[in-house]
């Protein structure tokens, strides 16, 4: 089994999302650290300021402490920071020159994740280009992105029907409708403020991990 298999295998439970507003330099290593302990399967690295140092050293923390915990480390809408700290993927936006770009600059063991928000010819389209992944949403009301657009949890099944790679859902996700999306089929939950700005972390991410 190639490594991409591997990797591939563990796209699925919680996936949490990193957010410079909810999580500060100096408690970065234990927010993340606390929601792998709590479950967490997937850790992704988003931050969207210009300051490369710091990016590249909690970046760098994303990857060792997911190699730690047996996790799936990916980094947002940046290959070659990806590629930097030897994290498992990138996750990108609907361009698909950049999923072709993420493959020949990370290899065919790198993980690919897709956002497709509400579109599922967007996600047919990104499994043709051979992501390994697709997110839909905002599937709730999200208080990281107010202005996104809004993903039915019906297009999950859909999705799930005719694709053969994981579908993930995202936006507005919590304890209360978590179980909502997991029975419309989703493979993989993403939370940001649900989860990062708990007071728990650890026993946030694990409530959710129960209940999805």
């Amino acid at each position: 089994m190639t490594a991409r298999n591997v990797h591939r295998e563990k796209l699925k439970g919680l996936y949490a999302i990193t957010d410079e507003n909810l999580i500060t330099e100096k408690n970065f290593k234990q927010s993340v650290e606390s929601a792998l302990q709590g479950g967490s399967k997937i850790i992704q690295y988003r931050d969207k300021s210009n300051d490369q140092q710091k990016r590249f050293l909690q970046a760098s923390i994303v990857s060792t402490l997911c190699k730690k915990y047996q996790a799936v480390s990916i980094i947002n809408d940046d290959i070659e920071l990806a590629k930097a700290v030897d994290a498992d993927g990138v996750h990108l936006g609907k361009d698909d020159a950049l999923v072709f770009q993420a493959r020949q600059v990370l290899g065919n063991n790198s993980i690919i994740g897709v956002s497709c928000y509400n579109k599922l010819d967007l996600a047919i389209n990104a499994e043709k280009n051979n992501a390994d992944y697709v997110a839909f949403g905002a599937m709730f009301s999200s208080a990281t992105k107010p202005n996104a657009s809004n993903a039915e949890p019906a297009l999950i099944s859909t999705a799930k029907k005719q694709l053969s790679i994981p579908v993930c859902a995202i936006g507005g996700i919590n304890d209360k409708n978590i179980r909502q999306i997991r029975q419309y089929g989703a493979d993989i939950a993403a939370v940001i403020s649900h989860l990062f700005s708990s007071n728990n972390i650890k026993q946030t991410a694990e409530t959710l991990s129960k209940k999805f």
